[in-house]
């Protein structure tokens, strides 16, 4: 006599479908994550873009708001990236888990043959979603390590702006 779990264990078809449906929810909340940080560096994209636009070429000013510019850009792209990573994590667990019932009714009516191929394309697509979600994450720290970099450029920026004012009052009396 063959054991299977799916026919003397309820509980056997149920981790097979929850796991993948929790993995997919947890790729929806990083989507999410990702695509609000994907948004907020559009909006601050169009703002150095906008004061890029009224400053002179030739002032030291615009090479500091350039390199901002381009810094920016490969946060976006970064961040697209990962979210294309997510997004396919998403799907793809997705997928797991109904081919996961579907090997689940294979096995319940005995059709090994069926049950064998959805098992192995279950993993499949579990496996290549895990992977999804580890590279989109990757993508993210870089994203975030780019980020703080770009904040300690800002800050050293403003530092020396503030000490070139100091350095510099003006007289409103002038």
């Amino acid at each position: 006599m063959q054991y299977t779990a799916s026919t003397t264990n309820p509980f056997g078809v149920l981790t097979a479908v929850v796991a993948p449906a929790i993995l997919t929810n947890a790729s929806s909340v990083l989507a999410l994550g990702t695509s609000n940080r994907l948004a907020r560096v559009v909006d601050r994209t169009r703002v150095v873009a906008a004061t890029l636009a009224g400053i002179d070429p030739a002032s030291p000013a615009y090479e500091s708001w350039s390199s901002q510019l381009g810094q920016l850009q490969v946060r976006a792209q970064l961040l697209v990236k990962a979210l294309g990573m997510f997004y396919a994590g998403l799907g793809l667990f997705s997928a797991s888990a109904l081919v996961s019932v579907g090997g689940s009714i294979a096995a319940y009516y005995d059709r090994r043959p069926l049950f064998e191929i959805a098992a192995a394309v279950a993993i499949v697509t579990g496996a290549s979603a895990v992977i999804g979600l580890v590279s989109g994450c990757y993508l993210m720290v870089r994203e975030t390590q780019r980020a703080v970099h770009n904040l300690d450029q800002e800050a050293r920026l403003q530092i020396k702006r503030d000490a070139a004012k100091d350095a510099h009052p003006r007289s409103d009396r002038e």
